[in-house]
């Protein structure tokens, strides 16, 4: 592995792990707001990675994605934080904005990687050494770049409005009652549905121009 890899691995790897652990606490932080304090009666409701790490979707398969797309793509999740919506007073409503509570979380992510790429590293790789800018602020940067396309595209994929993801409990909340119940049944069967709507590259239609035009306006900041 070559030493470019190796580097743009230690920038990834963080910042997915980071962008996915802050995604569920999001979740469990809002539903603790709105009734149900199961998250934080299981701790989970904590930044340390060792409450959140899941052995197959933080590290496995973030490593293979990378090798296998040769840096191109990496992408992985954390072990859901439990939410248990008995304890909501409005239980459907409620666990929408929970589930939406990720993929907006990711958003602001974005948006504060870019202010902070834009505004602090930017300015102050024109008056600092080179010493400074190749061993301070250049990694800094990619590190930042790499935090904006992460949470852009988490919040994008988990806005796919399939059950269990995010868009699909969303979708799911705001239906009306009859309609909500009959599609809230594809959720065992809603991993399967993405992966071939990814294998047949039918997702990408939808991801790709709605990843674009966040990155376009997330630039503008």
């Amino acid at each position: 592995m070559d030493p470019n890899t190796i580097r743009q691995l230690i920038i990834s790897i963080p910042a997915l792990v980071l962008a996915i652990i802050i995604h569920e606490v999001s979740h469990g932080y809002v539903a603790n707001r709105l009734g149900d304090p199961t998250a934080k009666l299981l701790g989970r409701l904590t930044l340390n990675p060792l409450k959140h790490i899941d052995p197959v979707g933080t590290i496995i398969m973030p490593f293979m994605l990378y090798y296998l797309s040769n840096g191109q793509f990496v992408f992985g999740y954390a072990k859901p934080v439990p939410i248990n919506p008995q304890n909501f007073k409005d239980p459907r409503k409620d666990m929408a904005i929970s589930a939406a509570a990720g993929p907006v979380t990711n958003i602001l992510i974005a948006i504060i990687s870019q202010i902070i790429f834009a505004h602090l590293i930017l300015p102050a790789s024109t008056v600092m050494p080179d010493s400074i800018n190749s061993t301070v602020l250049n990694p800094m940067a990619m590190m930042f770049q790499t935090s904006i396309g992460i949470n852009i595209f988490l919040a994008v994929i988990n806005l796919i409005p399939i059950p269990p993801l995010d868009g699909g409990r969303v979708l799911v909340g705001f239906l009306p009652y009859k309609q909500a119940i009959a599609y809230s049944r594809i959720e065992p069967y809603g991993f399967i549905i993405v992966i071939i709507l990814f294998m047949t590259k039918i997702a990408n239609i939808i991801i790709y121009p709605v990843v674009a035009i966040l990155y376009m306006l997330i630039n503008l900041l």
